[in-house]
């Protein structure tokens, strides 16, 4: 499988390297701490989806909210996927939060820490595969490497009896710090790749390599729980799957890098997984912009209270939140102009419709964002046939 990383001679990286670093920390200098963690349960939300569609599994985020709050369909296809969904979103909070192994994201090990947090938490009608030629149904063990060999469309992964030697060589080339920081940017791409290559894995694979991916991201100090490449890649997943088959090719010539692998397919597909990034930053940029972000929120809150959904002074609460990170109960009467009373009903309606939360009824305020909210606050955050596709 080599070449394991792209050529150092190449430069044609190099210009998506400095606006990535760049974007990402204005972006994660643009949002109060506090309101950074809500914003993350957001995102997570939005990579489980994402992550989900490129596995062929739509769905819908408002069952994915439900599923949060533990009100699974009685449907027993629909549960499964919230469960997977729960699964997913368990696993990359543990990242997002610095509780992950302290092994390196592109390793074996890591890699078998994801598969098995992951799969650990399906249901077990979801921890099976069906051999396409003879039918028969095979068990998938959390964090196990499989033990038969496999065809992924035309491509065949190496042999089950040599995975531990190619997540060996995984480890050599990608460990940290054998690269410098930039090198490692560089090649976020060639690991998941590489990774999706080995297939070490009997199924998860693909999940297991947009969560190592985050997780480097992360490492390298780029990665926040603010923005997600998944949505980038599902939503040019052609692309995405095709470059990945291009980069599985045979080295074409005696330009084309040294090993057994073609060195261009490997660098075209880095430079499109350093552009989805820098897009999908780009992208959450703009939605989260103070001003911007307020005058979505604003224009909502007044279709609100003409509704009578919501009450007068609503937008005053939830604007001290995006500005402050938080809302001291004590804080509200000033904020809406009205007695202790009337602020009360004024917060109460925006727990209900799930606008706010708190820890505990006397803890201070802050933003929440159910489905519903989040598609008028975030546009286009999500398809806008999202849960439709079949």
């Amino acid at each position: 499988m080599e070449p394991m990383v792209p050529d150092e001679a190449s430069r044609a990286l190099e210009d998506d390297v400095l606006p990535l670093v760049a974007e990402a920390n204005q972006l994660a200098g643009r949002i109060h701490p506090i309101l950074r963690e809500s914003i993350g349960d957001l995102v997570r939300s939005m990579n489980c989806y994402y992550s989900n569609l490129i596995e062929g599994h739509d769905t819908h985020p408002r069952d994915i909210e439900r599923a949060l709050a533990n009100d699974f369909s009685s449907e027993p296809k629909k549960r499964d996927l919230q469960k997977e969904a729960v699964a997913h979103i368990h696993v990359q909070k543990l990242i997002d939060t610095g509780s992950d192994p302290d092994a390196w994201p592109a390793s074996a090990a890591y890699a078998a820490w994801l598969h098995e947090e992951f799969c650990s938490r399906l249901p077990p009608e979801m921890l099976f595969v069906t051999n396409n030629t003879t039918g028969e149904r095979l068990e998938i063990v959390p964090g196990e490497w499989r033990k038969r060999d496999v065809q992924v469309g035309r491509h065949v992964p190496p042999e089950h009896d040599q995975l531990a030697r190619f997540m060996a060589r995984f480890d050599t080339a990608y460990g940290s710090p054998a690269l410098s920081k930039t090198r490692q940017i560089q090649t976020v791409g060639a690991a998941h790749h590489r990774f999706l290559w080995i297939h070490p894995f009997l199924d998860g694979n693909g999940r297991v390599a947009r969560l190592m991916s985050h997780a480097l991201f992360k490492r390298l100090g780029i990665g926040t729980s603010l923005w997600s490449v998944a949505r980038g890649l599902a939503r040019d997943e052609t692309r995405y799957k095709a470059l990945l088959a291009q980069a599985d090719g045979p080295r074409e010539g005696d330009r084309d890098g040294r090993g057994n692998l073609t060195q261009r397919g490997l660098i075209e597909f880095c430079k499109f997984f350093l552009e989805q990034s820098v897009d999908q930053i780009r992208f959450m940029s703009g939605l989260l912009e103070p001003a911007t972000l307020l005058t979505r929120m604003e224009i909502h809150i007044e279709e609100e209270i003409r509704t009578k959904r919501l009450q007068r002074g609503s937008f005053s609460v939830l604007r001290e939140a995006v500005m402050s990170g938080e809302v001291e109960r004590s804080r509200i009467p000033t904020l809406t102009g009205f007695e202790e009373r009337t602020a009360r009903n004024v917060t109460a309606a925006l727990v209900d419709r799930g606008m706010l939360t708190a820890a505990t009824h006397r803890a201070p305020l802050r933003l929440a964002f159910p489905a519903d909210v989040a598609e008028r606050w975030f546009p286009n955050l999500y398809p806008t046939n999202a849960g439709s596709r079949s």
